[in-house]
């Protein structure tokens, strides 16, 4: 039988009802698809009994927090801000391993959601886990920062129980799913963002000056390839410096690659065909604006072997 999203959202409006009874949830969103998806979902179950909130944790895109409770309250949702950028970056400090940052990451992320649930005197969050984040977890890809039950980590550990609506699909059905819902393209179409956001982007110690630096180059490389529309575009900030030149002197720079790439599910990826001169266009906009970078480089290589991220 063909999979279909209405009756999808039937069964997953009915399963959240079920499982949280008389209680009351929360749904955490960054504003990508995902969770925004498990937000309508679980309005549609709950009511005033739920609440969504955004974690501001100093790790997302030039002014999303703004942006994403915009949105999302011109479709009748209303969003709680949680400022926990200090809690992030000081747990972040001094970590250069990718997996123990995004473990990191993982742990803070959950003990902030913890007090945010307890706060609203919630028993559940609500997330938009998908197929693909436990499966690559599960492989030993990369460990995605919402799997917990799925590798041994009981929720309740943190305060709360966890449910999933999304998690036997992966991202081409969750659009279909946001669509019926009635959300607008520019969410259902939106770009995948990772949960652990510019710190998969920072190739070494994460902190809040060098993640400035990779916002500030996502920002511009997303607006040079909005006509493009690729599955998923950034910049990454190595951890080595190289030389260059300014104001005729010799410096030592800070060096970035441009990331993107064409994909459907995100499990495999291949590299978006750029014309050169967007590419030199992108080049110039991120060494004008951005003096402290010395040399732009780009990415060639699809998934695998590579990943999409860079930790």
């Amino acid at each position: 039988m063909a999979w279909e999203a209405k009756k999808f959202i039937e069964e997953k409006v009915l399963e959240i009802k079920k499982i949280v009874g008389n209680g009351s949830a929360v749904v955490a969103t960054s504003g990508g698809v995902d969770s925004v998806t498990c937000a309508f979902l679980a309005q549609k179950a709950l009511g005033q009994r739920l609440a969504v909130i955004f974690i501001d944790d100093g790790l997302m895109r030039e002014n999303e927090p703004e942006r994403v409770s915009r949105e999302l309250e011109n479709l009748g949702i209303k969003i709680k801000l949680v400022n926990a950028k200090t809690d992030f970056f000081k747990a972040l400090k001094g970590i250069e391993d990718p997996e123990e940052k995004r473990k990191k990451f993982r742990d803070i992320f959950y003990r902030v959601l913890g007090r945010v649930v307890k706060e609203s005197k919630a028993s559940y969050l609500i997330q938009g886990t998908i197929a693909a984040d436990i499966v690559e977890t599960e492989r030993g890809i990369k460990t995605q920062h919402n799997i917990l039950e799925q590798i041994g980590i009981n929720p309740r550990d943190y305060g709360f129980r966890v449910i999933e609506p999304l998690r036997e699909i992966y991202k081409p059905e969750v659009r279909d799913v946001a669509r019926q819902l009635g959300l607008p393209e520019e969410i259902y179409q939106r770009m995948p963002f990772p949960g652990p956001g510019l710190a998969t982007r920072v190739v070494g110690e994460v902190d809040p000056e060098r993640v400035e630096i990779v916002r500030k180059a996502t920002k511009i490389i997303e607006e040079e390839l909005k006509e493009l529309k690729p599955f998923q575009a950034f910049a990454v900030l190595m951890k080595d410096k190289a030389t260059g030149m300014v104001g005729g002197k010799r410096v030592l720079g800070h060096i970035l690659a441009i990331r993107s790439v064409e994909s459907t599910n995100a499990m495999s990826a291949s590299v978006s065909r750029i014309p050169w001169e967007v590419l030199n266009k992108i080049q110039n906009r991120i060494t004008e604006e951005i003096p402290s970078v010395t040399k732009v480089l780009f990415d060639i290589t699809p998934k695998p072997p590579s990943t999409i991220e860079y930790i």
